[in-house]
């Protein structure tokens, strides 16, 4: 089996060095960058599996390369930082991070944190790999979903994972109602700590990016449902 590969963007030498001999010793393939140009060009020639990401590093921010690699790559971000107010990490969450834990932290959470991202995208990897539906068509849409892809009229629509998995979730369970807790358990793959407007967020982009406002139902006070009956 193949060994994971994460990539520590993290300016603080000790903790990053703590980091990458814990995930070491715990089998993963280890590489850090201590600013976010750095990390940058990690991503293209490190290709990793999982991506622990600083907020606040010397020269761009966390957020912006957060916002950056989600809209060029499937990579899951677990974003480690200082800011540990709940503002902050919705923030986080809504800039396409996957997980998000605050400094000081214990090695044993960080793991098996990492574990549960990386079990949920080989499980997500396994999913595509089934040739039922594997492009999903409604309306002038077409979902690739071993490519992670979305077109609509023939054009590529650029959606974070987290819509994407957002958007498979709801489709493949169509007429189901959906709490916004259950959305976040089940996409999110976690218990989550604060509120839910991070869900809401996600599926007012999903309806604007997509225009399927008439599909992607608000069922009042409980959650949201994908229509039954799709459109075609």
């Amino acid at each position: 089996m193949e060994k994971a590969k994460i990539l520590i963007i993290e300016d603080e030498a000790a903790i990053a060095d703590l980091l990458e001999y814990g995930l070491i010793t715990e089998g993963y393939l280890v590489k850090i960058a201590h600013t976010g140009t750095e990390g940058l060009k990690a991503i293209e020639l490190f290709k990793p599996d999982l991506l622990l990401l600083d907020w606040m590093l010397p020269d761009i921010n966390g957020l912006d390369i957060c916002k950056r690699v989600t809209a060029d790559y499937n990579i899951p971000i677990m974003m480690i930082t200082a800011k540990s107010d709940i503002t902050d990490k919705i923030l986080g969450l809504e800039f396409g991070a996957d997980d998000y834990i605050t400094k000081p932290f214990d090695l044993r959470e960080v793991f098996a944190r990492i574990r549960t991202i990386l079990r949920r995208v080989a499980q997500a990897n396994r999913s595509g790999d089934d040739t039922e539906e594997a492009i999903i068509r409604f309306k002038e849409i077409e979902i690739h979903r071993n490519d992670r892809v979305v077109h609509k009229n023939g054009e590529v629509v650029e959606l974070t994972p987290k819509e994407f998995d957002l958007l498979i979730m709801l489709y493949q369970y169509r007429g189901k109602i959906f709490t916004r807790t259950e959305l976040l358990d089940s996409v999110w793959g976690y218990d989550y700590f604060g509120d839910t407007r991070t869900v809401d967020t996600h599926i007012q982009r999903l309806r604007k990016k997509l225009d399927i406002s008439d599909q992607i139902i608000t069922v009042f006070s409980i959650g949201y449902k994908f229509q039954k009956q799709v459109d075609s």
